[in-house]
């Protein structure tokens, strides 16, 4: 019984706190980065993020392989243009990062 009490009392102060809402809306955002650099590259990123105290730290957008059909600085636009759209915030950081197989 006082596990259920201390449980529904983290959810109680959770659903209080903006971290929820901040992790949801943030998960939306990185899948709507991924659509978008999916519909203009043609390849689905995985995209992460890091938030703390509201700010957003940095976005990491990883391609399952490197990408050879634009030149890097481009790509690096596209990929600049998406997170800042879609978080509707500039990172302090944006990693974009390739999966190498052996």
């Amino acid at each position: 019984m006082s596990r259920f009490m201390l449980l529904l009392v983290c959810a109680t102060i959770l659903a209080g706190c903006d971290a929820v809402s901040t992790v949801t809306e943030g998960f939306k955002q990185s899948k709507a980065v991924a659509a978008d650099l999916e519909q203009s590259t043609g390849v689905k990123p995985q995209v992460g993020f890091n938030w703390h105290n509201g700010r957003l730290l940095s976005v990491t957008v990883q391609f399952p392989r490197p990408y050879e059909d634009k030149p890097l600085n481009e790509l690096a636009g596209l990929v600049r243009e998406a997170v800042t759209t879609e978080f509707k915030q500039t990172p302090e950081h944006i990693v974009v990062a390739f999966v190498l197989v052996k």
